[in-house]
């Protein structure tokens, strides 16, 4: 269930929680649309940023947007990807472009754009390294 009260996030200031439900809806729109247009990893990008951007719950919201990240990957290429170390544990374990990258995502967003190019730039190095390590 979707937080019912409002949500505060650090510097960002998710949308009211009122919005959330018809949000979730556009993102899966937007992902369902995007589905064979966008790369697994520009799919796994949006996820990520866009889940963090509506901020639907109180707490858990990093492992959440992590593992939608990880699912639309693995979903769009068909398969798990092998590897002993998967993609949420390199974002946790990296955690600069994890924040960093949003806020240039927010900041299109806010100018009217979308483009997460920040975000899929910063989880272009993380699938290679996975799958190198079988």
């Amino acid at each position: 269930m979707f937080s019912q009260e409002p949500v505060y996030a650090g510097n960002h200031n998710p949308p009211n929680f009122i919005e959330v439900d018809d949000l979730i809806d556009r993102f899966i729109t937007v992902v369902q649309e995007n589905w064979l247009i966008w790369s697994a990893t520009a799919l796994a990008a949006f996820g990520l940023w866009r889940m963090n951007w509506i901020h639907p719950f109180v707490e858990g919201i990093g492992r959440t947007a992590r593992a939608i990240c990880y699912f639309l990957l693995c979903v769009r290429v068909g398969s798990l990807l092998r590897g002993r170390k998967i993609l949420p544990e390199r974002i946790r374990e990296n955690r600069d472009g994890y924040v960093i990258a949003p806020r240039a995502e927010d900041k299109a967003w806010n100018d009217g754009n979308l483009d997460f190019n920040e975000m899929e730039s910063y989880l272009a190095d993380f699938v290679p390294a996975q799958l190198s390590e079988t």
